[in-house]
């Protein structure tokens, strides 16, 4: 097998760097659904020949992606203009995690054999069940939410199987979206092809395959020290709640455990609660943790490729089988967003207490709300759906990220609502004081409000953080709560439960989601008084917090310090504690 030098090495990882960002474009542009256009709920990325990532964005959404397929139908089997599909998480071991999320992949064959592979993957907006948009907080089964596609054959040598896709198309009530939004993944995955078969082209196929392997054991290399630095051996524990399933259920904890030992660190999961009857539940792929571990060791090296060895961070992930991270089947999963965002919270928890607080704080989990409508004149079904962000948990080097929702992804701009639907924004802003405090502030979550123009409609919301407030760090504060409200300051204004579905909306009413913020990281009478007054001045904290939270007085004219003032007031710190699942505690002070 030819060696890969230096150089071809850094050629290489530049190519397959732009060959994703390249086919993420042509996603994101060709897609005809606002929530890969506008949300950009999206994935590209590349595989090795036994379906290890080379490259790619990992989100701590799915596991391992090609796998499942390869299960299904081995390398021999494979012809190159072959396009495999599917969206069923149960018989890809959380490969995706609900049935929205659809994988598309083609292998790339060079000099005959199997090389590679290129991949697209997106959140569809509607694939039948119970309720438009296929994630209806009352589904008690996963056949309540919509169509599930095992891996299957889509493409034989280029040949599309048509009566497949129209079994499909026909169980979406947006067929024309749903189609679109297919030729735009499949487009996707075919410039993939052709870049990846360009690569091989220009360096030899046992030349680039050596630098996949090369790219893949620096990134190991890595992670795997910085665990090693990070984490003392011994054993650590931390617990995340769900705090409910929408049915009246709950709290659900999440209880991880680590195990740092000369033979290998095993992260276990096993004492996490029962499975939800509510579609809360995550079936979580072992990959997860592993690469969320993976990412956090890797964020100070920006040259490192996000690829498989980030996965090898964690030796060993425990699951315990009938469990909300190992549901059995048919439980429901189309709320696992709640879930998958604590789980996260979770992780950053578990590192904390291994490493004595050199990770972040608490995060919120984003909040996300359909309406849907029948027009009276067509007769056609109207979904609107909406992301909100949140904040991110403080960290020992920055503050959190404000206004996030979730990872990579983006918020909806106020002209997407306004020109698309019947509905007005009259509210875009920063939740202040939401980010808890700290020396290293939580980021803030968001206030979202909009009026309903259209005809009476049905709203379903999904919320968390309304009784456990993410949790701060080494003296950090918690992060604010969030809630729904449907017409604020009205006299019929009133506060909806975080998850349900059967909501009216009628016209003129006004919905407003207030989002949480991520936990504070440090002492917040640490922070420098000029920052805390940057806050001040732009809205994502109070004077009243500045004073009460951080001892920052500010000058009569409030765009200044009062010194002499801050002095005193700090001259007396409150004591630290920390605030999580309900009780004050000390492990992460």
């Amino acid at each position: 097998m030819a060696a890969c030098d230096a150089v071809t090495l850094e050629i290489v990882r530049g190519a397959l760097r732009a060959a994703q960002a390249e086919t993420e474009a042509l996603l994101e542009r060709t897609a005809m659904s606002d929530v890969i256009r506008e949300k950009k709920d999206y994935f590209t990325g590349y595989f090795g020949p036994e379906g290890k990532l080379i490259t790619g964005t990992p989100l701590p959404l799915f596991g391992h992606i090609i796998r499942p397929i390869l299960r299904q139908f081995p390398a021999e089997t494979m012809r190159p203009g072959d396009l495999y599909w599917y969206n069923d998480c149960y018989a890809s071991d959380g490969g995706v995690s609900h049935l929205n999320d659809q994988v598309f992949a083609a292998p790339v064959f060079c000099e005959g054999k199997l090389s590679g592979f290129a991949q697209s993957w997106a959140h569809f907006t509607d694939i039948g069940g119970m309720r438009p948009g296929s994630m209806s907080p009352d589904a008690t089964e996963i056949f309540q939410e919509g169509l599930m596609v095992p891996p299957v054959r889509l493409y034989r040598e280029g040949k599309l199987n048509a009566e497949l896709f129209r079994i499909f198309i026909r169980n979406s009530r947006f067929p024309q979206q749903l189609q679109g939004d297919t030729r735009a993944l499949i487009a996707a995955v075919r410039l993939g092809e052709k870049r990846l078969l360009e690569l091989f082209a220009r360096f030899g196929r046992d030349s680039v395959l050596d630098a996949f392997a090369k790219l893949d054991l620096q990134t190991e290399a890595h992670v795997r020290k910085r665990l090693r630095t990070l984490f003392p051996p011994g054993r650590s524990s931390f617990v995340e709640a769900v705090e409910s399933d929408g049915h009246g259920n709950g709290p659900f904890k999440l209880r991880l455990a680590i195990d740092v030992a000369d033979n290998g660190i095993v992260v276990d999961a096993t004492a996490t609660d029962d499975q939800a009857p509510g579609p809360i539940n995550w079936l979580m792929n072992p990959a997860v943790p592993q690469m969320i571990f993976g990412i956090f060791l890797s964020g100070e090296d920006p040259t490192l490729m996000l690829n498989e060895g980030l996965m090898h961070a964690i030796d060993e992930v425990r699951l315990r089988p009938g469990s909300l991270l190992k549901p059995d089947f048919p439980a429901p999963l189309g709320q696992r967003g709640l879930t998958m965002v604590r789980m996260v919270s979770a992780c950053n928890g578990l590192m904390c207490a291994a490493s004595g607080g050199e990770a972040g704080a608490g995060i919120a989990s984003y909040a996300l709300w359909y309406l849907r409508t029948t027009d009276p004149a067509s007769g056609e079904t109207l979904l609107m759906n909406d992301g909100v962000a949140v904040g991110f948990g403080g960290r020992p080097q920055a503050d959190g990220h404000d206004a996030v929702y979730f990872v990579a992804q983006e918020n909806n701009p106020a002209e997407y609502l306004d020109q698309l639907y019947p509905a007005r924004l009259l509210r875009y802003a920063i939740n202040r004081d939401s980010g808890g405090a700290g020396r290293h502030r939580g980021g803030c979550g968001v206030i979202r409000e909009i009026e309903w123009l259209g005809p009476d409609a049905m709203l379903a919301n999904r919320l968390s953080g309304t009784i456990f407030p993410p949790w701060g760090v080494k003296g950090g504060k918690c992060g604010g709560k969030g809630r729904v409200v449907l017409n604020p300051g009205r006299a019929t204004e009133r506060v909806l439960p975080p998850i349900g579905d059967g909501t009216t909306v009628r016209k003129g009413d006004v919905i407003r989601i207030e989002t949480g913020g991520g936990g504070g990281w440090g002492d917040p009478f640490a922070r420098e008084p000029e920052r805390v007054l940057a806050d001040v001045l732009g809205g994502f904290v109070s004077e009243r917090s500045a004073r009460a939270d951080y001892g920052v007085a500010l000058a009569a004219d409030g765009r200044s310090v009062d010194a002499a003032a801050t002095r005193k007031l700090r001259s007396n710190p409150p004591p630290v504690r920390m605030f999580h699942q309900g009780e004050y505690v000390d492990a992460l002070s």
